[in-house]
């Protein structure tokens, strides 16, 4: 415990590996909380909220999922022991996860360009919608399961049922409830954006009443995955509940959490963007900090289970010049298809 208590080569692989996460989940999540909302789109002004969804995930969905795949890589490169152990323990949910998004992008990509007749473009709204909706909560389970310790490094018994191998450990009401939460925090992150990048008004407060109704739900679904830590991930639930800088994290969460919902009430667009990224990341963040410096609850720490050390710098060092062209090409992705349209644009339009 206390050589985890200092700053190592696999404690900063580690930190990269959750600030990955952290953009998918800002990135993607909110992609896939559109697909939440093309699926409950309702009224008059449902097929304009459908197109809405499209225009505004439709140029960059591809490249978000950059992140999850450097968090596999790195997770794989810099920690091959627990990359065996969770793509073994939960290799159902993780299979389900990539048929889901496998599903939802080409489902996605088949309405865009497919026939325009009604029953095409049903079908192939439906799958992606659907894929949408169960993709978060099979990602949310499976962080869950990391967090509650259920799935803990031991060889495999053959005494042992292919149930209390492969289910028990996923099968539980705590993961399932970090399901619930993940699909709920990616649904308000939708909202949000949507509601701020809408140039129509009656849009705008479309998206806003489904961003504080999924605000309810994070709320909801977030005191719910606590008291259930409480019993089915201890350790977490300790990490969460102890400490000047868990109960930090908790305030501020909290406070974004509010702020988010009286800037949504306002009409304060980018205020309320903020608050949702910085709800969403204290969220993530402050699960990381409360399973530290455990990799594998409740036995195996980070540096335990890392790859020797010229692997970790090798990484760190490729990483580094991986980031120079990396975030430029981002920024500049997302300069051509997201920037907002100009006051001087719009009268020469």
């Amino acid at each position: 415990m206390n050589a985890d208590a200092l700053f190592t080569l696999p404690h900063a692989v580690a930190g990269v590996m959750v600030l990955s996460l952290n953009a998918y989940v800002l990135l993607a999540g909110a992609d896939f909380g559109g697909g939440v909302w093309d699926l409950l789109a309702s009224g008059p002004r449902r097929e304009q909220q459908r197109a809405a969804v499209a225009d505004a995930i439709g140029p960059i969905w591809e490249a978000n999922h950059v992140w999850l795949i450097l968090v596999v890589v790195l997770l794989f490169s810099c920690f091959p022991r627990a990359f065996a152990h969770y793509s073994t323990a939960l290799h159902m949910p993780l299979t389900l996860m990539l048929v889901g998004i496998v599903l939802r992008g080409s489902a996605f990509t088949f309405r865009s360009y497919d026939s325009k007749a009604d029953n095409v473009q049903r079908r192939w709204g439906r799958v992606f919608a659907i894929a949408s909706v169960v993709t978060p909560v099979l990602l949310g389970v499976c962080l869950g399961a990391v967090a509650s310790g259920t799935v803990p490094m031991v060889p495999l018994d053959a005494s042992r049922t292919f149930a209390q191998l492969y289910l028990t450990p996923w099968l539980h009401p705590f993961a399932l409830a970090v399901g619930v939460l993940t699909l709920a925090l990616f649904a308000h992150l939708a909202a949000v954006y949507l509601a701020w990048e809408s140039t129509d008004a009656e849009l705008k407060n479309d998206f806003r009443e489904r961003a504080l109704h999924a605000a309810v739900c994070v709320f909801v679904a977030g005191t719910l995955t606590i008291v259930l830590a409480k019993r089915n991930a201890p350790l977490v639930y300790a990490g969460l509940t102890s400490g000047t800088t868990a109960l930090g994290m908790q305030l501020v969460t909290a406070m974004a959490g509010l702020t988010g919902v009286w800037a949504l009430w306002r009409r304060k667009w980018f205020l309320a963007v903020v608050c949702a990224a910085a709800q969403a990341s204290f969220l993530l963040w402050g699960w990381a900090w409360s399973q530290f410096p455990w990799m594998v609850l409740p036995s195996h720490t980070i540096t335990e289970l890392s790859a020797p050390r010229i692997t970790q710098q090798l990484v760190l060092g490729i990483l580094g010049v991986g980031t120079v062209i990396l975030l430029p090409s981002f920024v500049y992705l997302f300069r051509i298809f997201k920037r907002r349209e100009t006051a001087f644009e719009r009268l020469d339009s």
